[in-house]
């Protein structure tokens, strides 16, 4: 069995890390007159790469190995830690139209923005051979509506539960993974139940049944096909019963003082995992390494993975190539690779994110990988079978990604400052109204 000891991508989106992000992302070539940083010269290929997060790539060694299977290649990658900041200078490059990188990483919030607003900035992968292993669903989320494909999947954000094996056992739960998995299985609102039950007989200081009010919200929005916008790029959040339910049942878990009134990755979220001041969280793949490093040493064992209710998708990412790129094909032709099924199977085992490739997640690498920090749960098979369960149409939006933290932020309203619900919302349509038009 393989171990995952690394940490998984983090989708760190707080004012936190904003400062230095983007002094990382505009720092380097931000005079640059020319399109991309990448080039030929002497027989050499310069590819240039522009990241955020932990996407794998350069963590686990795989652009050191591509140099090194490819010595005429030189890769110079760029990594912001915060993808707010990230996107905010691509926007701002893809309008000048230079100081870009060759390859860009694209998060799923920002997909339907570039396939609607950027198509021609971006090339095609449609003729690229052996890209056809990806989740069907996936690669739809980066295709326009005439065929041309921007880009090609990395992970996806599978859903499950991360919960304090410790804490359930001092409140009188269930602490085998597959039986805590059974006390909400098919119902949010039965994990919101537990959570009454978890509030009652908690035996022990103060200890919050969840983290965040948010992330129960994200979990249930994004197990429908549409969330925010309809398939014709209509916002429908104010009216999709799937976005009012999941509304609703967030309030209801921080009217009932269930949460510990945090947002993930934002101040406070770190600190209460170190100190351990909620019981659960729920969590896509890419989260475990984040719990896992800021938890610390001290937690380790105590905390563990369980089946979510329901099954979505909460997160995932592509590489792009810039159409304008003058090693365009060199770095096609690299992106195609890290794509690739071993590729992807070798991210999971090492750090967790889960791939996008059907064929990968078949694979034993990724099947039996296991996860020491959080009591050896076998997280290949529960994210694997999780992957399964996402619903086959994703349909995105172009403001997905700022819809989503507004929402946030209007649960917030409710958990930090006792807000009644229907103001909170009212407050929350009219900023997503400001902000999306």
């Amino acid at each position: 069995m393989s171990t995952v000891h690394r940490s998984a991508r983090t989708r760190a989106v707080g004012a936190v890390a904003a400062a230095g992000a983007l002094a990382l992302v505009v720092g380097c070539g931000g005079s640059d007159d020319s399109a991309t940083g990448g080039g030929k010269k002497d027989g050499k290929v310069t590819i240039t790469m522009g990241m955020f997060g932990v996407m794998g790539f350069k963590e686990t060694g795989l652009l050191e190995q591509y140099e090194k299977e490819n010595p005429n290649v030189d890769i110079k990658a760029e990594v912001a830690g915060d993808e707010q900041t990230y996107y905010t200078a691509l926007q701002t490059r893809l309008a000048a139209g230079k100081g870009l990188k060759d390859i860009q990483g694209i998060e799923i919030g920002r997909a339907k923005e570039i396939v609607d607003t950027q198509s021609g900035k971006f090339a095609d992968f449609s003729d690229v051979a052996g890209a056809d292993h990806f989740l069907p669903w996936k690669q739809s989320q980066i295709t326009t509506k005439d065929g041309k494909v921007l880009g090609l999947g990395t992970d996806i954000g599978p859903m499950a539960v991360c919960y304090r094996k410790d804490y359930f056992e001092q409140a009188g739960l269930p602490t085998d993974r597959e039986e805590v998995a059974k006390l909400w299985a098919g119902d949010w609102k039965k994990y919101v139940e537990v959570g009454r039950t978890f509030k009652k007989d908690f035996k022990g200081d103060k200890v919050a049944y969840m983290d965040a009010a948010s992330g129960l919200f994200n979990a249930m929005v994004y197990g429908y096909p549409e969330q925010y916008y309809n398939a014709k790029g209509d916002l429908i959040y104010d009216t999709n019963p799937a976005v009012k339910e999941a509304w609703s049942l967030a309030a209801d878990a921080a009217e009932a003082d269930l949460t510990a009134k945090l947002r993930q990755f934002q101040p406070g979220w770190d600190p209460g995992l170190a100190n351990g001041t909620f019981a659960t969280a729920v969590c896509p793949a890419w989260m475990l390494g984040h719990i896992g490093e800021k938890a610390g040493p001290a937690n380790k064992g105590k905390w563990d993975v369980a089946k979510a209710p329901k099954g979505a998708n909460w997160g995932g990412s592509f590489l792009g190539v810039v159409e304008q790129s003058p090693v365009k094909e060199e770095a096609k032709k690299l992106v195609a690779w890290l794509t690739a099924p071993e590729q992807q199977a070798h991210i999971f085992e090492k750090q967790g994110s889960v791939p996008s490739s059907q064929k990968a997640l078949e694979t034993p690498e990724v099947q039996n990988v296991t996860s020491e920090y959080f009591n050896n749960a076998p997280i290949g098979k529960i994210f694997g079978a999780a992957a399964q369960e996402i619903p086959d149409k994703q349909v995105l939006g172009r403001k997905d990604g700022t819809i989503k933290d507004t929402f946030s932020q209007g649960l917030t309203l409710i958990e930090q400052q006792g807000a009644k619900r229907d103001k909170a919302w009212k407050t929350t349509a009219e900023r997503i109204e400001k902000a999306v038009g």
